[in-house]
């Protein structure tokens, strides 16, 4: 990908990025038991992730999907959210959102709507 974001911007995103790894929400460590170490199609995910000058909770490059886990707090900012799905999707990004409440209480369903992103990319 071209994106570009300047070096005090990447320390900052690195230094969020690395926090919210040490300290995911639930769902988003209920999810990540799921991905890692290429468990789906051999996939290989990225946890809290800098992509220009946002944090995709997941990425898999190789499949240009992103994963979005949105908690309480997406309620109130949509708007943001459309702004960070136009820009994944304008960069040649497929992101897929999962609301906390789908991760908990129906984890397969996510992880064969993943599966399902993944072979439309190609990935077998």
């Amino acid at each position: 990908m071209g994106w570009r974001t300047t070096p005090e911007l990447w320390a900052r995103l690195r230094s969020l990025a690395r926090e919210h790894r040490h300290e995911p929400t639930p769902q988003e460590q209920k999810l990540w038991t799921r991905v890692r170490d290429r468990q789906i199609r051999d996939a290989k995910f990225r946890r809290q992730h800098a992509i220009d000058r946002f944090i995709a909770d997941f990425y898999c490059r190789e499949a240009s999907l992103v994963l979005e886990v949105d908690g309480p707090i997406h309620q109130r900012q949509q708007g943001d959210d459309r702004l960070r799905d136009e820009f994944f999707q304008m960069n040649g990004l497929q992101v897929l959102r999962f609301t906390n409440d789908e991760v908990d209480r129906d984890i397969q369903s996510v992880i064969r709507r993943i599966e399902q992103a993944l072979s439309g990319s190609g990935l077998e």
